[in-house]
């Protein structure tokens, strides 16, 4: 099955053979926000992404996000499993999260995209979106859930209803599970990066950008394993120590938006500006915030020998080549990334109940088989890991569309 990257369309988009199966176009009629959905592929009738809100957000971006989230469920497609992945769709909108009109724009938005949420569009949070603003909006305008569609393909709804209780009740050190589960996996992912390269977790260095509920639990649970985190970038700049931040302590004392809390930190740490963050050494960079943040005019100041995609698209095609070319190994998001997707529909359809230890031991099994079956097909034909991971996927994705109806 013949598709473009992700992150490389907008670049051939006249040349494209393989258009989303839907796309939507909307514009405020109360501010300047312009929204956009697209539904990549449809599997059983049901697709599944999130949506963004930032200002500048693209129809192009929108769409490499939705090829994105095609290729996060497929690549998880395991015969026998309760969860047969869904279609890739993406929502976003151009409006900045923090405009005091920000919860009335995405409650518009979301009352004109109400039709296909309730039919075809399974979706949630992401970047500038909070789950609790999209349950309030949806509730106001009679939408049951923001994952209604899928009940057409379950069997027993209120035993999923459970494990989704289950799951969203569960607390693992005073945080909830759900917002823990996304970090751990790319930590996972991560880990089996390292090992494949070569780097004692105990000898290497880590920096992070993004310290919301994906950066921060990715650098806890590198912590855990021994990974000294070396730089913390937020809204606010960025936090450094050559010999390791605390991390607990941040994390606990972080504000609702992921910022670091500069009263709390340490003797030895260092404060730093906004563009400094790929200059602190570290043999692992993990970019867990926005899109297209390293591209050709920065990538030359990446030192880190693996950068492992803990956002979507955060590097563009080309800076990626020059990375590449310079050995430089890059572990790319519909992998390193895929858990949060992943475990919300293995508590749903029932593959695992919901709870802590489960959890935990599927979304490491699975992001550490991935990672090595990724790997092992680079070595095997020479390229990089990101061409490795969209053979594997796409291959996933044709064995799906054998078995399922798929448009």
């Amino acid at each position: 099955m013949s598709l473009t990257l992700p992150n490389a369309i907008g670049s051939t988009d006249a040349n494209r053979t393989d258009d989303p199966f839907f796309e939507a176009i909307w514009r405020d009629t109360e501010s300047e926000a312009t929204g956009y959905l697209v539904i990549d592929r449809l599997v059983r009738g049901i697709s599944s992404g999130g949506l963004r809100m930032r200002a500048g957000c693209t129809l192009n971006e929108v769409r490499g996000l939705a090829r994105g989230m095609t290729l996060k469920e497929a690549i998880h497609f395991e015969e026998g499993a309760h969860y047969v992945p869904l279609g890739g769709a993406k929502g976003g909108i151009d409006f900045d999260p923090y405009h005091p009109d920000a919860d009335s724009v995405l409650r518009r938005y979301l009352e004109a995209m109400a039709p296909l949420i309730e039919q075809r569009w399974n979706m949630g949070e992401d970047f500038g979106i909070r789950q609790d603003a999209v349950d309030a909006a949806l509730a106001e305008i009679g939408v049951e859930s923001s994952v209604q569609a899928a009940h057409r393909v379950i069997d027993d709804a209120a035993a999923a209803a459970a494990r989704m209780k289950t799951a969203f009740t569960t607390v693992v050190d005073g945080v909830s599970l759900d917002e823990l589960v996304g970090g751990y996996g790319v930590a996972e992912a991560a880990l089996a990066a390292m090992a494949r390269q070569g780097l004692d977790p105990a000898a290497s260095r880590a920096v992070v950008q993004g310290f919301g509920s994906m950066g921060g639990a990715t650098a806890r649970y590198l912590a855990k394993a021994g990974v000294r985190i070396v730089g913390i970038a937020d809204v606010h700049g960025v936090v450094a120590n050559p010999n390791g931040l605390d991390v607990e302590k941040l994390l606990l004392t972080r504000d609702a938006t992921g910022g670091v809390d500069r009263t709390q930190l340490a003797d030895g740490d260092t404060k730093l500006s906004s563009s400094q963050w790929l200059s602190i050494g570290a043999e692992v960079l993990i970019p867990a915030a926005t899109s297209y943040c390293i591209d050709d005019s920065n990538q030359a100041e990446v030192r880190a020998a693996l950068v492992v995609e803990a956002a979507n698209m955060p590097i563009t095609p080309s800076a990626e080549e020059s990375l590449v070319a310079r050995g430089v190994v890059v572990s790319p998001d519909f992998v390193a990334n895929s858990a949060t997707n992943a475990w919300w529909w293995w508590v749903f359809f029932g593959d695992i109940d919901g709870s802590a230890e489960p959890s935990f031991q599927k979304i490491s099994n699975r992001m550490r088989a991935l990672s090595d079956q990724m790997f092992d097909y680079a070595d095997r034909h020479g390229i990089s890991a990101r061409a490795a991971a969209f053979a594997l996927a796409s291959d996933k994705l044709t064995e799906l569309t054998r078995q399922f109806p798929t448009y």
